[in-house]
């Protein structure tokens, strides 16, 4: 019965806020609500003109109106010039009436009080509300606490749309880290079942993301071999993660309650049936309560760090026995000619030397290739260019090979007219120099080596063959990778680093050319490359 004794504008104002409170729970436009409260507040004080200005940085802008004109609301900026940022006991509304007055001029509006209280959260100012009026007098004390209630909503609503803007913004900030990660990145339930799986795990594994949310664990992850560590579910079965009370593995004394990550390593079965080398570190994150909320799984691709580590086994051992080699020739021989109980015959002495100048200039060759791949893998490669002639670089690197080339017969063919090109001198003289050594080591049993030129319009192309066993069919493309050799009973007794093809690329493919290798049809090699003439 007392409901129905209450004043009109008491029921509206119930049914105003009523209505504010349920726009706000419905999660609308934050715009829309400040609107609503605004056409509320304008309402219930009988006003003509409403203004919500929002505190963004160090000033205030309007963001809401009610009564205005679109292009008259520059209008009331300078109203917004001096308000106070940190606290409302620094607001007083009366420093607005002579300023209202120019503006209400301006607008050609009745406007002759204005009603201002700011808007609040956590003492922290968040705007202001203005209610302007046409006609004179104080607010009643009912006006002030109808008007805090309006001003009490808003600043409910901006908060509220601030937070979730903030969220928001932070979650989209992640989901764009999660998405674009050079590592895959997958996200698990407390059931070992995905969550999330970012674009580079679907590289790496060949699922697509939208496949895998639902599915375990253990059927997007099988592993073909484990190198380091057990499987998630071997883990967990086990024990792992414990609480969040555990110490870390590794972690300092002291340093608990840290949870421990979990380490696997090894070759990753894709969906496509091949494999990939992966490590993965999989995190767990707990509850308040102890309880395993979810974890989250970081997935690197480590094949490079792999062939690294195997380019690294390789090196050390082709250059110990590289080394080890003419090292022990220059000193067998050296301590033989110096020995005081014997005396050599001039022949005996020039042999021994030439054996020891040869072993030295395999010593110096070798230095040389080591220098410049680790010169190129620096620096890449760099051409000193000049005009050459190919057919007398050809001639002059046949009159350098050694004496073992006596069971080898070495021709020519070139066109009489071949033309001058453009190209760096010594790193062509290498290559040139590596084709013909090749051809002499891998044919021992001698034979004929041909080197061949021709042209055309826009290039010039060298080739070298030799009569030895030739090339295994799959290896024809990888003779050019660094510390390479071809597998088979001649290369273990033939020495080489596997740099000299390596750098004869390097240095082709920095003329603009290109250096391949084929099989002859009758037996043996051949090793081709072709320069632009410009």
């Amino acid at each position: 019965m007392d409901m129905f004794l209450l004043p009109d504008y008491r029921v509206r104002q119930r049914e105003y806020l009523l209505d504010i409170s349920r726009a706000l729970t419905a999660q609308l436009d934050p715009g829309e609500v400040l609107r609503l409260i605004l056409s509320a507040a304008t309402s219930m004080l009988s006003a003509e003109v409403g203004i919500i200005a929002l505190r963004e940085g160090e000033k205030f802008h309007i963001r809401a109106v009610i009564g205005i004109q679109p292009d008259d609301i520059p209008l009331f900026d300078p109203l917004l010039e001096d308000l106070p940022l940190q606290s409302a006991a620094e607001f007083d509304v009366r420093q607005f009436y002579g300023q209202m007055r120019r503006v209400a001029r301006d607008v050609d509006l009745n406007l002759r009080q204005v009603v201002a209280l700011p808007m609040i959260v956590a003492d922290t100012m968040l705007g202001i509300l203005f209610i302007f009026r046409a006609y004179a007098g104080s607010p009643t004390e009912n006006d002030h606490r109808l008007l805090q209630s309006f001003a009490d909503q808003a600043a409910i609503a901006v908060h509220n749309a601030r937070m979730y803007e903030a969220a928001n913004h932070e979650r989209k900030r992640l989901a764009a880290l999660l998405d674009h990660s050079a590592d895959g990145v997958m996200i698990l339930d407390a059931r070992l079942r995905v969550e999330r799986w970012n674009r580079a795990l679907s590289r790496m594994t060949g699922w697509p993301a939208e496949q895998t949310p639902g599915l375990h664990h253990d059927v997007v992850i099988r592993w073909k071999r484990r190198d380091m560590g057990p499987n998630l579910s071997e883990a967990v079965r086990d024990g792992w993660p414990g609480t969040p009370d555990d110490t870390a593995d590794g972690a300092p004394d002291g340093d608990s309650g840290t949870p421990r990550t979990l380490y696997v390593e090894g070759e990753l079965e894709r969906l496509d049936g091949t494999s990939l080398s992966v490590g993965i570190t999989y995190a767990p994150l707990f509850k308040s309560d102890g309880d395993l909320i979810t974890i989250i799984a970081n997935v690197r691709d480590i094949t490079h760090f792999r062939e690294a580590e195997q380019l690294k086994s390789t090196f050390i051992s082709v250059i110990s026995h590289e080394l080890k080699t003419p090292v022990a020739l220059i000193k067998g021989y050296a301590d033989t000619l110096n020995r005081d109980d014997a005396h050599w015959d001039a022949a005996t002495i020039r042999n021994g030397l030439s054996v020891i100048e040869e072993e030295a200039d395999r010593l110096t060759e070798l230095i040389e290739n080591l220098l410049a791949a680790s010169k190129l893998q620096a620096e890449g490669m760099r051409l000193a260019l000049t005009d050459i002639h190919l057919p007398t670089i050809v001639q002059q690197a046949i009159e350098r090979l050694p004496t073992r080339t006596d069971r080898h017969t070495i021709t020519t063919e070139f066109p009489p007219d071949c033309p001058v090109i453009t190209g760096d001198e010594t790193r062509l003289r290498q290559v040139i120099d590596n084709l013909l050594s090749n051809a002499v080591k891998y044919s021992p049993g001698g034979g004929d080596i041909l080197v061949r030129g021709r042209y055309d319009a826009n290039s010039v192309t060298i080739s070298v063959s030799d009569q030895g066993p030739g090339l295994p069919p799959d290896q024809l493309e990888r003779v050019f990778e660094r510390f390479y050799r071809v597998e088979g009973a001649l290369t273990k007794t033939t020495q080489g680093t596997g740099l000299g093809l390596y750098l004869a690329h390097a240095v082709i493919t920095a003329h603009g050319g290109r250096i391949w290798a084929v099989n002859n049809l009758g037996g043996g090699a051949t090793f081709s490359f072709t320069l632009p003439r410009r």
